[in-house]
């Protein structure tokens, strides 16, 4: 964007944005040129902007933010574009701000971010502080390529409801259309599965669904995982263990219920890493993407490895 009547140099801005976008998410021009204007009003320089592709949903854009030297890098799109600015901003000291356009927008929901406005969340990041949080690195069977994930990770009947969600429903209907998979998911085989945290002695179960949490909130504003928190330096795991015929119920109540101890349909645990082996293949997903299937998965938490730039408190 051009600027009529430039200022002197010595008032030229110094400080310049990336934003990683994610345009199928975008409300096309209108946000781009709104974003250009606010960094002018705020004093910014003209923004970085780059569009993510079905080929690469963030993390090349990220790193060309970060060879370009900006001061912060602004995920704009749902929560799989911010995994993926976060895997290649963590440990880097180069904030990441966000601008939610997604159907869960889960860390922004969890961090108290504006998800109803893009352009007032992009003001937020402007004139925000930056604040540490917590990553988990993540590993399916025993692949090289190591991920990270901000809110949630999950092998089971959790992963196949976002492999299995409709597209059309999500624009439709938002979070409810996960509702709609839930169900439909909810007939299926448990699996055995060993569960080990901190390396200790492996409790066994048989299994619907493991899930790795780093954030407390989910889906619907669903606290599914009561004590997590972003920056706590602890993983939180969550194993849905339904018996019988009304073992779903026996998993609400575990969940929902205040006597969580009585159930024997969910078990709560607490650690640094955790190691969960399954005797078969299951879906796998990470911050709500869908990424193949597979049976031993070991996470490890990263303290404060990563620098979000948000509304300050």
């Amino acid at each position: 964007m051009t600027v009529n009547n430039p200022a002197p140099d010595s008032q030229t801005p110094s400080r310049r944005a990336a934003v990683v976008i994610n345009p199928a998410k975008s409300v096309g021009p209108a946000l781009q040129g709104a974003i250009y204007r606010l960094c002018e009003t705020q004093g910014w320089a003209e923004p970085l902007w780059l569009e993510t592709t079905v080929e690469d949903p963030g993390t090349g854009q990220a790193r060309e933010a970060l060879e370009q030297g900006v001061d912060v890098v602004i995920a704009a799109g749902g929560d799989g574009t911010v995994r993926c600015v976060a895997e290649v901003l963590a440990g880097t000291g180069t904030p990441m701000g966000m601008v939610p356009l997604g159907t869960g927008n889960l860390l922004a929901r969890n961090l108290g971010v504006n998800i109803a406005d893009p352009v007032s969340a992009c003001f937020d990041v402007l004139n925000g502080t930056d604040r540490s949080i917590d990553v988990v690195k993540a590993t399916l069977d025993g692949s090289d390529d190591e991920q990270v994930f901000l809110v949630m990770a999950g092998l089971g009947y959790d992963a196949a409801i976002m492999a299995d969600t409709v597209d059309v429903l999500k624009d439709r209907m938002g979070w409810l259309a996960y509702v709609e998979a839930g169900i439909r998911k909810l007939p299926g085989k448990p699996v055995k599965a060993r569960i080990s945290m901190d390396g200790g002695e492996p409790v066994r179960r048989r299994i619907r669904s493991v899930m790795v949490g780093n954030c407390g909130r989910i889906m619907g504003g669903i606290e599914i995982f009561p004590d997590a928190k972003v920056d706590d330096g602890v993983l939180d795991l969550l194993v849905l263990s339904p018996r019988g015929r009304l073992g779903w119920l026996g998993v609400i109540a575990g969940i929902f219920g205040r006597n969580k101890e009585e159930t024997e349909s969910v078990d709560y645990f607490q650690g640094k890493t955790a190691e969960i082996t399954l005797e078969h293949e299951q879906e796998f997903q990470l911050d709500g993407d869908h990424l193949g299937t597979g049976k031993h998965l070991t996470v490890t938490v990263e303290p404060d490895a990563l620098k979000v730039r948000m509304a300050a408190v």
